[in-house]
């Protein structure tokens, strides 16, 4: 991971040109390059909630590094503050479109099925899903990464938003060839991301369907479509981006776009390496 002081000069660097066009912030303890750079530390951490990192990691170890340090509670206050710059900054964050994406989506559960009843704050937000695993209610997120494991785009949608519906607006930067799974397979999508945007939708065949010529070198890179699920499983299980303790939905977005910045500042992100690769590239 980077460093603590990598972070927030990159984050203070872009605050210096955001907030300036945003809008007057209120005069706080803690500046908001400050606010921004300890929520995405939490996401680089080993914690499993932020409220243990704050009292035993930040509180205790870094009043030299933030002087302007509070408590707990105030700092909680200030949390939805950060959403609009975290929304910016996510996107200065995106990856260039190489040419070969890979798209994707996975459940965001905000409760055990058992509670769904009693749930109150995404009750007129979130919807019940069905995943290959089961049902949940929450949201789906939907992601375009390239080869190179950068994010391209982002979507959040409810829980029973279909895989294939934020397709169209996702690939509007996008250009070559992109890469899903069976769930994305539509001859109409396919034809409407072509003529439009120039991009060519590449799935596996679904059972019953009439067999098509698939390029060789297509062939492979749907083989490589477990990158993506790499990078979803390493957004839920290191960065944190689901859990079920959120008490609104404005904290839920903040520790979401924290999660999806912290991946972006991984050194070492996964990869298909196919610029080492002569074989792709000939095919």
């Amino acid at each position: 991971m980077r460093s603590l002081l990598e972070v927030f000069c990159d984050v203070d660097d872009f605050c210096q040109v955001f907030l300036p066009a945003w809008q007057r912030q209120r005069p706080r303890q803690l500046c908001l390059s400050e606010i921004m750079t300890i929520l995405i530390a939490f996401h680089q951490s080993h914690y499993r909630t932020f409220k243990a990192f704050y009292t035993t990691q930040v509180l205790l170890h870094w009043r030299a590094e933030f002087p302007g340090l509070v408590s707990y509670a105030p700092f909680v206050e200030f949390t939805p503050s950060a959403l609009g710059p975290l929304c910016a900054y996510l996107r200065q964050c995106y990856g260039a479109c190489t040419g070969t994406s890979f798209v994707d989506a996975t459940a965001l559960a905000v409760c055990h099925n058992r509670r769904i009843a009693q749930h109150k704050v995404f009750r007129d937000l979130a919807a019940r899903g069905k995943t290959s695993v089961g049902w949940f209610f929450g949201f789906k997120l939907h992601l375009v990464v390239n080869d190179r494991g950068e994010l391209l785009q982002v979507a959040l949608t409810r829980g029973n938003t279909d895989d294939r519906k934020p397709v169209p607006k996702l690939a509007k930067t996008l250009f070559g060839t992109l890469f899903a799974d069976k769930g994305y397979s539509s001859y109409a999508l396919t034809k409407q991301l072509l003529p439009t945007f120039g991009v060519r939708l590449v799935t596996p065949l679904k059972r019953k369907m009439k067999p098509r010529l698939i390029p060789w070198a297509d062939k492979l890179l749907l083989r490589k479509r477990a990158i993506i699920e790499t990078i979803l499983d390493q957004l839920k299980n290191i960065s944190q981006i689901e859990h079920s303790r959120h008490r609104s939905p404005t904290n839920f977005l903040v520790n979401l776009l924290c999660g999806l910045i912290a991946y972006c500042h991984q050194p070492k992100e996964p990869s298909l390496h196919l610029d080492a690769s002569p074989a792709l590239p000939l095919a």
